[in-house]
């Protein structure tokens, strides 16, 4: 009943493919570490890859570097066109990692390598197994010390279909199209952060020493969020989502992973969030306390964690202002030279929140200064938006390419 099962599930690709097995798509070789108190194996100049060092897909570089003695003492090396991916870490618990060597590595136990047969092209062999990244996942066993391992017999037993090699080849150029397209937008990204950290720093040195300063408190009120624990039933009861610690990053709000909390319909009002509200966090590492966003209003209603506070404006202080100053290495001292620290984190309260002492200039020269701040975040908004998109549709043609229902 299992096989059948198996069968029925097969992908169906078209007649003139091969159908194969991992196990005879190539060499499968295992790799090794050499001992780590001679010296005579390290810091030489091949690159020594291991599960933690694997997160490229073309793999070129690592940190560690063996010799050609450790290469032969212990460990084994790899030419260019070799796949390489990972069957023992903590990394297999969330993501299959694997790549192609550009050039000549050794490569550690908890990876093995594969070295494709000839009329297979490694880079599209490399897509093909990454395809099947759910199935792989799903293999993936933990051992004693918590790590993930996965059973090399069990994926050796998956299945690919393997056109041409001419077709192979024309497979990745189309994959390797959109991946340009996404690389050049991911620079002009990276571009654009820049400018606006360096246009955030200049709207807040513009008026440094000259603007009225005040404590939070005398222009927004601060508050803390509804407190996680024991929740109400009965009548009057609603559930709502809730914006926690996880959610509010330094400079965005991450509503990939919301979770929802039952309150009473009478506390609604007091821990609604408005769009415009600012969110700080309450407790983290120590360079980290105040992080924060402005909140977008796109889930309304929502709450917010008592770990989080709202901050709320008036007409005085713009709230995409606040943030600026919080964010910026004024508004991190503060922070850091009233947080408490503990073993392992560090937090803030209300009191000192509202203590916080802000600039305040005019609203017409917050308005003014905040313009280019604004304009270059959407214009990051948009590039993310689009770098986003790019890659639903990347791997959604890669997908078919590699099953054979669209041909290039």
């Amino acid at each position: 009943m299992r096989d059948e099962a198996l069968t029925a599930r097969r992908v169906a690709f078209p007649a003139e493919w091969r159908r194969m097995r991992l196990a005879d798509v190539g060499k499968w070789l295992s790799g090794g570490t050499p001992s780590t108190s001679n010296n005579a194996y390290w810091g030489g100049d091949i690159p020594w890859i291991s599960a933690a060092s694997l997160k490229a897909f073309r793999i070129a570089e690592s940190a560690r570097r063996v010799t050609m003695l450790g290469a032969e003492n212990g460990s084994r090396l790899v030419e260019a066109g070799t796949l390489l991916f990972v069957v023992r870490g903590m990394s297999l618990k969330s993501e299959f990692r694997l790549g192609v060597t550009q050039r000549t590595v050794a490569f550690g136990q908890d990876c093995k390598a594969v070295i494709p047969a000839e009329g297979i092209d490694a880079h599209f062999l490399a897509h093909a197994i990454k395809a099947k990244t759910p199935e792989i996942l799903a293999m993936v066993e933990e051992t004693s010390h918590g790590t993930g391992r996965l059973d090399t017999s069990r994926l050796q037993g998956l299945e690919i279909g393997l056109p041409s090699l001419p077709e192979q080849r024309r497979i990745v150029a189309a994959h390797d199209a959109i991946e340009h397209r996404i690389a050049a937008l991911e620079q002009v990204l990276a571009k654009s952060v820049v400018v606006e950290a360096a246009l955030s720093a200049s709207a807040l040195a513009s008026g440094a020493g000259e603007w009225p300063i005040q404590r939070l408190e005398s222009v927004a009120v601060v508050a803390a969020g509804v407190t996680l624990g024991s929740e109400p039933t009965g009548d009057g009861v609603i559930e709502l989502p809730y914006l926690r610690v996880a959610n509010v990053l330094d400079g965005r709000i991450d509503t990939a992973d919301v979770k929802t909390i039952r309150i009473m319909r009478s506390q609604l009002d007091r821990y609604a969030l408005r769009r415009g509200d600012l969110l700080l966090t309450e407790g983290g590492d120590l360079d980290k306390l105040g992080r924060g966003a402005v909140w977008d209003g796109r889930l309304d209603p929502c709450l917010h964690q008592n770990h989080v506070f709202r901050v709320r404006c008036s007409n005085a202080l713009s709230p995409d202002f606040l943030e600026l100053y919080a964010s910026s290495p004024a508004g991190r001292a503060y922070f850091q030279s009233v947080g408490k620290q503990t073993t392992n984190l560090a937090s803030i309260n209300s009191t000192q929140v509202k203590n916080m002492p802000v600039p305040i200039p005019s609203r017409e020269e917050q308005d003014r200064l905040l313009a280019p701040v604004r304009a270059i975040r959407a214009r990051i908004a948009i590039l993310a938006k689009q770098i986003e998109k790019l890659k639903v549709v990347q791997k959604g043609m890669t997908e078919d390419l590699l099953a054979g229902r669209v041909r290039v």
